[in-house]
């Protein structure tokens, strides 16, 4: 079945502009209270986005950075061929800088050089046009990639489990259903309804901000928990399987995720809670070995110390480790739920069967 509604372009998180020149976000950094938009024409606009986490979500970074090399080949359209492959290899690793963990934003990038790449023989504004087609055709695969991660998913828990997630992995991050959270949202279309925790996610508070007004919209019974709140609600039997996303797998079946996922696996592994992680084939990176291989990165102590505070938490003098993500062990996972169907242990096997 296709997941794909007519629409669905319009609609999403990260969309192209109505008159095809610029992007248009939703601004992930004032929500829940605020939804407001931003138009991002530029690399640096486009970088900035990103880096700050006004667009954010491994997917929705992809779809982004797929309509950003679009739209930044817009005003190199009576460049000759040369000229424009160089200056759009270097937009790409410009804005591939950005956040170097999300592997769907260098998978974006290299999609889209692939395109320059393999049309040397047609003018620019005919390759600048492919990449226009080659951007929309990345939303849409999302979209039903999402919608089929969803449907997987759903097939793995029963109407009233609890479940338990952490970030956001819904349709601000993605599109439409969302990864981690897309099961219950196709449930709920579909009359099943579910008790879902969302914990806070320090520090920057996207189950909090994101995830908890993502299903509170859904019209889903969610409970908003502190992240150390975690390990109550299972050992009092209200959690039925953990849902998360992930940034990016390696070949093993090591996965990263927002701080803290590996916490919540721990966790789960202790009290015998299924425990799942849901991305597209695009976040599989089989050129990364294991999970040491992947790097993270050291986000501003600011974030820790000061953002959600009239005044410091900390003092100046402070030193704060602020890693944006952790990396859980493949051995504590019980499956990875992809759109090409779940993947079950032995991961070093079964991931290499996936891509055959």
């Amino acid at each position: 079945m296709s997941f794909f509604k007519e629409g669905d372009l319009q609609n999403g998180s990260v969309r192209l502009s109505d008159d095809g020149r610029s992007i248009v976000i939703i601004d992930q950094t004032k929500l829940p209270m605020t939804e407001a938009y931003l138009t991002l024409t530029t690399k640096e606009e486009i970088y900035n986005a990103i880096k700050i986490l006004a667009v954010r979500g491994a997917p929705a970074i992809g779809i982004c950075a797929a309509y950003g090399m679009y739209v930044l080949s817009i005003p190199k359209k009576d460049m000759g061929y040369d000229e424009f492959a160089a200056a759009m290899k270097a937009d790409g690793e410009y804005v591939n800088s950005s956040r170097p963990t999300a592997v769907n934003l260098s998978w974006a990038v290299k999609r889209q050089m692939a395109v320059i790449e393999g049309n040397k023989d047609k003018s620019v504004p005919e390759i600048i046009e492919l990449l226009k087609e080659e951007a929309i055709a990345i939303h849409k695969e999302d979209i039903e990639m999402c919608g089929t991660i969803s449907e997987y998913g759903l097939s793995l828990i029963k109407p009233g489990d609890g479940i338990l997630t952490h970030c956001n992995a819904g349709p601000l991050a993605t599109s439409k259903y969302g990864t981690a959270i897309g099961p219950m949202l196709l449930g709920k279309e579909r009359g099943i309804d579910f008790k879902v925790f969302a914990d806070e996610t320090r520090p920057l508070l996207q189950g909090a901000r994101l995830t908890s007004y993502e299903l509170t919209k859904a019209g889903i019974d969610v409970t908003l928990i502190c992240d150390n709140m975690a390990s109550m609600v299972m050992k009092n039997g209200w959690v039925q399987a953990c849902f998360v996303g992930c940034d990016r797998v390696a070949a093993n079946g090591d996965f990263a995720n927002k701080i803290g996922t590996s916490g919540v696996a721990i966790l789960a592994k202790y009290y015998g809670i299924p425990f799942y992680t849901l991305g597209p084939t695009s976040t599989i990176d089989m050129s990364c070995p294991t999970g040491a291989d992947i790097k993270i990165e050291q986000r501003d102590p600011e974030e820790v110390k000061k953002m959600w505070y009239k005044e410091p938490m900390a003092l100046e003098e402070t030193k704060c480790f602020n890693p944006s993500f952790d990396v859980t062990d493949h051995e504590l996972l019980t499956a990875i739920i992809t759109d090409r169907g779940i993947v079950y242990p032995p991961f070093d096997v079964n991931l290499k069967k996936l891509f055959a």
